[in-house]
C-alpha cells in the first residue's frame, strides 16, 4: 500500500467535438453527468471537449464555493460532450494496471475529497483548483486485486440501483396513464362524500415521533423546532389516516396531502387536517391518494385556492374535488400496479445510500491501512 500523486496516473485529454449541434453534458452535485442547463442560444459548441468512454470530466473552478470537486466518470459506451471550461482526462494507458477508473472515481465521491479539493482551492472569488494543485492530490494505492473489489461492490449496488430505476420509472407512468383513461370512462364524483375527519387528539400525551409532509407528498420527521411545545395538542395518526394541509398551495403549485401507511402511530401539528375513507369497500385510501399523486391535480389544486397572500386551498373547496371513481377491482389493480413501482424505487433508493455509506467505508479502509 502506498500514496501517489494522481499527476503521475493522469493526462488531459483535450479533443473539440467540432459538432455545432452536438448535445452538451454537465456534471451535477452528485458526480454524475447530466444533460447541460445553461442556455446554449448562438454559442458555437463545436469548440466544446469530448468525453469519450472512460474518461472524466472535472471542473476545476467554483470549487471554493461549492465546497466540492463536480468531477464524473463516463462509463458509457458513447462519447458525450462538455464545455471547454471543464478539465477533461483520462488514466495513462502504461498506467491502467496499476490503478483502475472506477476505483479512482470512488476515491473522487468521498466527502473527504471536496473538503481536500476546496482547501487547495486559490484565493480568487470563485476558488478555483489549478490543475497543477489538482495533479498533487495524493491518492492510496492498493494492489489492483484489493481495487477491484472495491470495484466490484460499487458496481453490483449501482445495477441494482439502476435496474429497479428502469422497472419503476414504466410502472409509475402505466399508473397515471390509467387514471386519465378513466376520467373518459367514469364521470368525475366529488370526494366529500366519501371521506369523514378523523381527529385524535394526543390528550395522553404519547411521546411518538412528530412527523410532516414535504412537497412530494411524502412523510419526513418534522424540521420545525418542537421545544418546549404541548405535544397533546398534536393529532396523533395511524395506518391509513390521510393528512392534508391547505395552506401556501397556490405558492408551492402542490396540494400537501399524505395516507400515513407507517406500523407505528405518529404525531401531526394541529395546523394540519385528518382525515380517513369512509368506506373502503367503495373507495380504497390508496386509490384516493393516487388520484392526488400528480402534478395535474396540483395544478388544479392551485387554480381552485384562493385569492390570500397564501393561496390557501380551503377545505370545503378541497371536499369539492371530482376524481372517477370505478370499481374496487379496477382500483386495487391500479394500487397494484402504483405498489410494485415503489417497492422498485424504495430499492433503488435505499441501494443509492448504501452505495454512499459502504463505498466510502470501504475505502476508508484502504486510506487508514495507507496511513
Amino acid at each position: 500500500m502506498r500514496w501517489v500523486s494522481l499527476g503521475e496516473y493522469i493526462e488531459p485529454f483535450k479533443q473539440k467535438c467540432g459538432d455545432k449541434n452536438a448535445l452538451v453534458s454537465g456534471v451535477n452535485v452528485d458526480k454524475q453527468f447530466i444533460s447541460t442547463r445553461a442556455n446554449l442560444e448562438d454559442v458555437d459548441v463545436s469548440k466544446y471537449y469530448k468525453v469519450p468512454a472512460r474518461h472524466f470530466a472535472c471542473n476545476l473552478m467554483h470549487i471554493g464555493r461549492d465546497e466540492r470537486i463536480p468531477i464524473a466518470y463516463n462509463d458509457s459506451p458513447k462519447t458525450l460532450v462538455v464545455t471547454s471550461a471543464y478539465y477533461v482526462f483520462k488514466i495513462k494507458e502504461d498506467k491502467r494496471d496499476e490503478l483502475l477508473d472506477e476505483y479512482l472515481y470512488i476515491f473522487f465521491k468521498l466527502p473527504e475529497q471536496d473538503r481536500l479539493a476546496w482547501f487547495y482551492t486559490d484565493s480568487s472569488i470563485r476558488g478555483n483548483l489549478p490543475e497543477n494543485r489538482f495533479k498533487d492530490i495524493q491518492i492510496p494505492l492498493p494492489d489492483i486485486d484489493e481495487q477491484r473489489k472495491i470495484v466490484s461492490v460499487w458496481k453490483g449496488l449501482r445495477d441494482l440501483k439502476v435496474q429497479n430505476e428502469v422497472i419503476a420509472e414504466p410502472l409509475f407512468e402505466l399508473c397515471q396513464s390509467y387514471l386519465k383513461q378513466l376520467k373518459e370512462e367514469y364521470e368525475p364524483t366529488e370526494i366529500g362524500p366519501y371521506i369523514e375527519s378523523y381527529d385524535q387528539v394526543n390528550t395522553k400525551g404519547y411521546n411518538h415521533p412528530v412527523v410532516g409532509i414535504n412537497k412530494n407528498k411524502e412523510f419526513m420527521p418534522t424540521v420545525a423546532n418542537i421545544e418546549n411545545i404541548d405535544i397533546k395538542k398534536y393529532k396523533v395518526i395511524s395506518k391509513n389516516v390521510f393528512v392534508f394541509s391547505g395552506m401556501q398551495t397556490g405558492r408551492d403549485v402542490c396540494i400537501r396531502i399524505g395516507l400515513y401507511n407507517g406500523d407505528n402511530s405518529a404525531l401531526m401539528s394541529p395546523a394540519y387536517t385528518t382525515f380517513k375513507v369512509k368506506d373502503d369497500k367503495k373507495l380504497i385510501p390508496e386509490f384516493l391518494f393516487l388520484c392526488f399523486n400528480n402534478n395535474e391535480m396540483d395544478r388544479y389544486g392551485w387554480f381552485i385556492s384562493d385569492s390570500s397572500v397564501r393561496s390557501n386551498l380551503d377545505w370545503n373547496r378541497f371536499l369539492e374535488i371530482k376524481i372517477p371513481i370505478p370499481s374496487p377491482e379496477k382500483q386495487r389493480a391500479i394500487v397494484n400496479i402504483y405498489n410494485c413501482a415503489k417497492e422498485a424505487k424504495d430499492i433503488a433508493n435505499k441501494t443509492d445510500q448504501l452505495i454512499k455509506d459502504i463505498c466510502p467505508a470501504l475505502m476508508r479502509q484502504v486510506i487508514g491501512e495507507a496511513s
